[in-house]
């Protein structure tokens, strides 16, 4: 068998090295803060957070200049930890989870509000809100042996200088291992797998000529520009 032609494979960048860790797929969690789960009309009581996915090649770098989609007048921002793993699995228990992890970044999970709205109210996918070209941002993923696993950091997001993002890593609903194990509970997962976290609240629109700049303290820092 021949292929007909090459596809470029996905991949991200490891913070102090020249290699590169290959992606598989990118998870996402929904409402996975309190405050976020509210903001968006959500109660984070009686709503555990559940899945949804990006494709691979809609990663774009922490620093990339990023144009802004097509068909949509409200594009926001969503500031995340992501979690990628190094070794995969089916029924993780939580108590081994964090052992999957090769390491940490930054992400911003882009988000076609107005196109989410619609496909929430028609009861249809959300593909075309969440999946687009450059919707996830990316920082240089930092390896366990360098971070740890982080339980307790700052997590943050500032539009042209303001801040709208500003809460902590531990105010997630579900921790890391709890995130990998119930994930793996549904699908089994593999190495080069990506997982962004959830979000805090303050979740905002971007505009054309707005300047991105977000981060975890500790795991690293994005900063792009929109065209």
């Amino acid at each position: 068998m021949t292929l007909l032609f090459a596809v470029a494979a996905p991949s991200a960048e490891i913070a102090g090295s020249a290699d590169r860790f290959p992606v598989r797929r990118i998870f996402c969690v929904g409402k996975n803060y309190a405050d976020h789960a509210r903001e968006m009309g959500g109660d984070p009581t009686r709503e555990p957070p559940f899945f949804f996915s990006k494709p691979a090649d809609a990663l774009v770098g922490a620093t990339a200049d990023i144009a802004m989609p097509p068909r949509t007048d409200n594009l926001h921002h969503e500031i995340e930890l992501v979690v990628a793993l190094g070794k995969g699995g089916a029924n993780i228990a939580a108590a081994d989870a964090l052992s999957h992890v090769f390491g940490y970044a930054v992400g911003n999970d882009l988000t076609r509000r107005d196109l989410q709205a619609e496909a929430k109210a028609g009861g249809r996918p959300w593909d075309m809100a969440k999946g687009f070209d450059h919707s996830a941002v990316l920082s240089p993923i930092r390896p366990v042996a360098a971070v740890g696993h982080p339980a307790s950091a700052r997590i943050w997001l500032s539009v042209n200088g303001e801040v709208r993002q500003d809460g902590d890593i531990a105010d997630m609903i579900w921790p890391v291992a709890d995130i990998i194990a119930e994930l793996s509970a549904y699908v089994e997962l593999r190495p080069g797998d990506l997982i962004y976290t959830g979000t805090p609240a303050g979740v905002g629109r971007i505009v054309a000529g707005d300047v991105v700049e977000g981060g975890v303290d500790g795991i690293g820092t994005i900063a792009n520009r929109f065209l």
